[in-house]
């Protein structure tokens, strides 16, 4: 049986700015990579595209993400549909338990969200991060003895580099990273699909769009948050470059 991954993010895109290499590099490997996306991203901005309503805006979203997820090689995508930019109004239960359902369909081993300060602080991310915690914790009861899942934080230290303006001030703590140097034109070409993003792909990887991935750096980075049933405390910070990398078999 192939070991099945499971990434949960708020909007299209999240996925490819985040995990694109980790999510291609899973794919090659041989792993069954599935992605909840829990909204359309309708509120985001249309690029180049003009739409004569939310709606319109939100079906080209599903359509670039769908080809996203083509180029990285994502098996099952799972659309929730919430309303964008509410996701921090819904009961976090009733998402949880949204969540849960799909985590007790799949049974993945590895489950990877955005950390709790959602790497931005953009409220979609900070609640679809606290939900996809508790519906592990949900369901890791039900998981066979013994075969609890793996659940990390998804971060993206180097997103402000190249942008005006920064982050949360208080970050989660980093503890390992995946090598994806070998993916990145994969992850290149997964973020060019967002052509009714190019803002924001312009903004955190310049050059994207035209072609040139050299911007896209040669590790994604994560922190194991719940394993065998119980939190896990990260160990003391270490620089990105001495992080033990993620191996993949």
């Amino acid at each position: 049986m192939k070991k099945q991954w499971l990434f949960v993010y708020a909007h299209p895109d999240d996925e490819s700015f985040a995990a694109g290499g980790t999510i291609a590099k899973a794919h090659h490997y041989g792993y069954e990579v599935s992605l909840i996306c829990a909204t359309s991203g309708c509120k985001g901005r249309s690029g180049a595209f003009q739409f004569s309503c939310r709606e319109e805006l939100a079906k080209h979203r599903e359509e670039e993400l769908q080809k996203a997820c083509s180029f990285l090689g994502v098996h099952n995508l799972i659309l929730y549909r919430h309303k964008d930019g509410f996701l921090k109004d819904l009961d976090i239960d009733q998402l949880a338990s949204q969540i849960c359902e799909t985590l007790l369909e799949l049974k993945p081993q590895v489950i990877i969200s955005f950390p709790p300060d959602g790497v931005t602080g953009h409220p979609d991310h900070i609640a679809i991060s606290r939900a996809t915690e508790k519906a592990v914790m949900l369901a890791e009861a039900q998981y066979p003895p013994g075969a609890s899942p793996q659940f990390y934080y998804n971060s993206i230290p180097n997103y402000y580099d190249h942008c005006q303006d920064s982050g949360p001030k208080n970050r989660c703590c980093i503890t390992s990273k995946v090598d994806i140097s070998p993916y990145r034109t994969i992850k290149g070409q997964a973020l060019q699909a967002y052509q009714s993003q190019v803002y924001s792909v312009n903004r955190a990887y310049p050059g994207v769009m035209q072609g040139d991935y050299t911007v896209i750096g040669n590790f994604e980075y994560y922190t194991l948050a719940r394993a065998n049933g119980q939190t896990i405390e990260p160990s003391t910070a270490k620089d990105l470059e001495h992080l033990p990398t993620l191996e993949f078999r």
